[in-house]
């Protein structure tokens, strides 16, 4: 299938007279529907070479991809419409995404099924939408292709929720209609032997708005794209995430904004601890400012707290500026270990000094869990933080002995 490369022009208004020119950068490779446009990955280029290839089990080679042990249960709100449709359904390819990856083309071309999600235009929907995915096993690779669209000036939360054993190929499409608000939370919970590489990639139209939040926990390797653009003037978008790695993990998130029109507004804020030999993880975030991004305001940041030796944290954050007539722009990266100024005061009031160390990493956490903006979401981040702690109790006391 030859998938649409406009956006449905109900669901956008793009800007009299904008220009846009594709990205030309070894940040952002020229993108395409047929795997083969895309060179197998040997681990030297630019957007591969922090990914350790041998894990991925062969999905940016040529593993089939037509693996089905999986489960999808759905929670939805009685003002949303949910289910699996036909994979040439119009909806796919209404972000204009084209894929800028050998995994991402590869995904786009296996899938056999669409799972798409839609808020119709003006429906306010009185609870968040649950799409809670299973996998089986993680013998057969699969690859799946998800659609959410929230029509204009609709109001939406749609949480996705990976959780067992699978190795999985994904592209996921979030297109937001004029004036339309929209929350989406993605959860990686997988256990400990699955592989998921994803690309997330959002359409914003004129003056919508968009908190797009990842989390990741589980899973062997984990690798996932989120990229944003406006299809007009006044588009708001917050990206959010947060992850803990542990030994042996590998957690990776790239993040591209591309302000391709006037007058858009982009916050990115990601945090990550990590704890254990060899956990890595990764984020690399990329903010385009365009000739025609005038009057744009970005900021984004990327905080990582190493908890013990033996773990890598890998922080690129990029700004390319292609007009100075913009309100603001800026990016900071930290990489450290605990704040002793924190861990001083709380033991200088009698707290034990593990005890302490716990407080600090759930108060480095706690302002991006409280802004996913879903209680229940909240209350597992919060438990699923003391449970990792929990596994490197004996190691965080002897970092503590040894400082």
């Amino acid at each position: 299938m030859t998938a649409p490369t406009t956006a449905d022009p109900a669901l956008s208004t793009p800007v009299s007279g904008a220009v846009e020119t594709r990205v030309v950068s070894h940040l952002h490779p020229e993108g395409s529907y047929d795997p083969a446009d895309h060179e197998v990955p040997k681990g030297l280029e630019e957007i591969w070479r922090f990914t350790p290839l041998k894990r991925l089990r062969d999905l940016h080679k040529d593993a089939p991809l037509d693996g089905h042990d999986y489960e999808v249960d759905l929670d939805v709100a009685p003002e949303v419409q949910a289910g699996s449709v036909d994979i040439d359904d119009p909806a796919r390819g209404t972000s204009t995404y084209v894929p800028v990856d050998r995994i991402s083309a590869r995904a786009w071309e296996a899938s056999d099924r669409l799972f798409k999600v839609t808020v119709p235009a003006e429906a306010v929907a009185s609870q968040p939408t649950w799409v809670r995915f299973r996998g089986n096993g993680a013998e057969k690779a699969g690859a799946g292709h998800v659609v959410i669209t929230a029509e204009p000036f609709s109001k939406a939360t749609v949480v996705i929720d990976y959780v067992g054993s699978a190795t999985w190929a994904e592209n996921v499409e979030i297109v937001l209609g004029d004036g339309a608000q929209l929350t989406v939370v993605a959860v990686q919970d997988w256990d400990d032997d699955a592989v998921h590489v994803s690309h997330h990639h959002a359409h914003v139209g004129r003056d919508a708005s968009l908190k797009h939040v990842l989390v990741s926990f589980g899973g062997d390797l984990v690798r996932i794209n989120a990229s944003v653009e406006y299809a007009g003037t006044g588009g708001n978008v917050d990206m959010l995430g947060l992850y803990f790695a542990d030994a042996g993990q590998h957690l990776e998130h790239r993040l591209f904004v591309d302000h391709n029109n006037p007058k858009g507004r982009s916050r990115v804020e990601y945090k990550g601890a990590l704890q254990g030999k060899d956990a890595h993880t990764v984020w690399i975030g990329d903010v385009l400012i365009r000739k025609e991004g005038v009057g744009i305001d970005t900021y984004e940041s990327n905080d990582n707290l190493v908890l013990t030796d033996g773990a890598r944290a890998d922080s690129v954050p990029n700004l390319e500026i292609e007009t100075g007539e913009i309100e603001g722009a800026g990016h900071a990266s930290t990489t450290g270990r605990f704040d002793d100024q924190h861990l001083f005061y709380l033991q200088s009031r009698g707290i034990p000094e593990v005890e302490a160390r716990r407080l600090v990493v759930h108060g480095f956490f706690n302002d991006v869990i409280r802004r996913t903006g879903v209680p229940e979401i909240q209350a597992r981040l919060l438990e699923t933080v003391e449970a990792e702690l929990a596994k490197h109790v004996g190691v965080a006391q002897s970092i503590a002995s040894e400082a």
